[in-house]
């Protein structure tokens, strides 16, 4: 490998895709939640304001379309995981506002208990439902 460097460093391939990191994945999932989250509930209160019928009735419809237990906690944590992970995450962000946990390996770590509650509370949310 031919190295431009005068000064001794260590030469590394440059290439021309990002090197994701787990805070870079936590920044743009922590991003892409709320804008979903936000959606759907503006979504969903759209729909309850136009569409003809009654809370009940849809969920009657929603039941008519006996869907498979598997199906059914897929669709759960759809639901679940976004929210506790947003809401987890927000909290982390909150502890950066106050100055705390700013070294790298704090960044990780919590980032890793961030990940790991969010499924935890995810699937508890969808066993007590």
């Amino acid at each position: 490998m031919l190295c431009l460097y005068t000064v001794r460093v260590p030469c590394r391939v440059l290439s021309w895709y990002p090197v994701w990191s787990v805070p870079m994945i936590m920044s743009i999932t922590h991003r892409g939640t709320g804008v979903g989250l936000s959606g759907g509930i503006s979504a969903f209160a759209l729909l309850a304001l136009v569409l003809p019928g009654s809370y009940p009735y849809y969920l009657d419809l929603i039941h008519s379309l006996s869907i498979g237990p598997a199906l059914l906690g897929l669709a759960k944590f759809g639901i679940a995981f976004p929210l506790s992970y947003h809401t987890l995450n927000g909290i982390r962000h909150l502890f950066w506002d106050s100055g705390k946990g700013f070294t790298l390996p704090e960044v990780y770590r919590s980032g890793y208990v961030v990940i790991a509650l969010s499924i935890l509370t995810s699937i508890a949310a969808i066993a007590y439902m």
